[in-house]
């Protein structure tokens, strides 16, 4: 898998927090770094998937109904 070189600059408080967190996850800044920054992808990605699902929900009359229910309404409240 080839790679792209990316360079960013932070304040020198956040590069002391990241070289910490780092450290307390047994990583180096680079891992924690990219891991941190994956984890954030998948975030964007699952919350995209989620938002994409529920704009649908007014086209389809199937999905509208197994997603609108009362049985399932209780975890809305949570």
């Amino acid at each position: 898998m080839t790679r792209e070189r990316l360079s960013i600059d932070v304040l020198p408080e956040e590069h002391r927090r990241i070289k910490a967190y780092a450290a307390l996850h047994g990583e180096t800044i680079r891992e924690y770094v990219v891991e941190s920054v994956r984890e954030r992808l998948r975030q964007e990605a699952e919350e995209r998937g989620l938002s994409a699902l529920t704009m649908n929900l007014n086209q389809d009359p199937v999905l509208k109904e197994l997603w609108d229910n009362e049985k399932d309404a209780a975890y809305d409240k949570i």
